[in-house]
């Protein structure tokens, strides 16, 4: 038997040639329209450009280090004058350390605060020296129209929480226990509590400006800041008993001027509308 017989091969020969595939018929091939491949190729891109990404990364990192360059000088400054400035802080009271290690970690603590506080305007500067590429122009305007006055209405805030709201929560609450207790403040429940009653209302203070950049971008309205008054008030007692002390000469402190400023904000954003208004007419 042939094994090369036609129709029987079990075997091929190196000699015998395949068979070529069927040619694809011209007519199966369509003609796809320019505009749909360029479709696909600007679907296939990335919606931020890797060299855009890149760039605003290099940004940040170069404000992020200055932010931090200068956080260390003021840290170091804070740290190295500890011993002028410290009596100041404490107002003379007497206060106590629970153990030698408490020392460092007190002097740290209290430095890195002061120096972030010192360094914050820098900081906002770095900050908005990033993002006001990407602001709108009526955003870019506002914040750079009433950035300085945000820094004063925290200063601001600082020192009533410093010399008011501080000293008189202070002296009403060891009052209270000097009747029942000896008592005794450790340097890091003191240090605790001044940052608790000066900060926040420094944070506080900043509700104006806070309305007016919302008015500017049309999410608020006098009107609609009249008709929630109760619910903000009521909010506001919630926030000042949150921030405060548990005691009530601390909360009516703050609360009082939190009232003022609401209703401050209210003639502020009334009186832009107003000038918007004769502005378009």
């Amino acid at each position: 038997m042939d094994p090369y017989e036609e129709g029987k091969r079990k075997y091929l020969s190196p000699l015998d040639k395949k068979e070529t595939e069927p040619l694809i018929p011209v007519e199966a091939f369509v003609e796809v329209p320019v505009e749909i491949i360029e479709q696909d190729m600007v679907a296939d891109e990335p919606l931020i450009p890797i060299a855009s990404l890149l760039e605003h990364l290099t940004e940040l990192r170069k404000q992020m280090i200055k932010g931090l360059f200068v956080f260390i000088v003021f840290f170091i400054i804070v740290f190295s004058t500890i011993n002028i400035w410290f009596p100041y802080v404490t107002r003379g009271h007497s206060l106590i350390i629970l153990g030698p290690l408490e020392v460092v970690k007190f002097y740290m603590t209290i430095s890195t605060t002061l120096a972030f506080g010192l360094s914050m305007p820098f900081l906002v500067h770095f900050l908005w020296s990033f993002v006001k590429p990407g602001l709108k122009e009526e955003e870019s305007r506002f914040l750079g129209l009433y950035a300085p006055v945000m820094l004063v209405l925290f200063l601001i805030g600082v020192a009533f929480g410093y010399f008011i709201v501080n000293p008189l929560s202070y002296s009403f609450l060891v009052s209270i226990g000097a009747t029942n207790f000896d008592v005794m403040v450790s340097a890091n429940e003191y240090m605790h509590f001044l940052v608790m009653t000066t900060v926040p209302l420094g944070l506080l203070f900043e509700l104006p400006i806070v309305a007016l950049f919302l008015s500017s971008i049309g999410v608020l309205t006098a009107e609609s800041m009249k008709k929630i008054r109760g619910w903000s008030y009521i909010g506001m007692g919630v926030g000042s008993a949150v921030i405060t002390p548990p005691d009530f000469i601390s909360q009516l402190l703050v609360l009082i001027p939190m009232i003022i400023l609401y209703e401050i904000s209210i003639y502020l954003v009334k009186r832009i509308e107003r000038k918007q208004i004769e502005s378009t007419a």
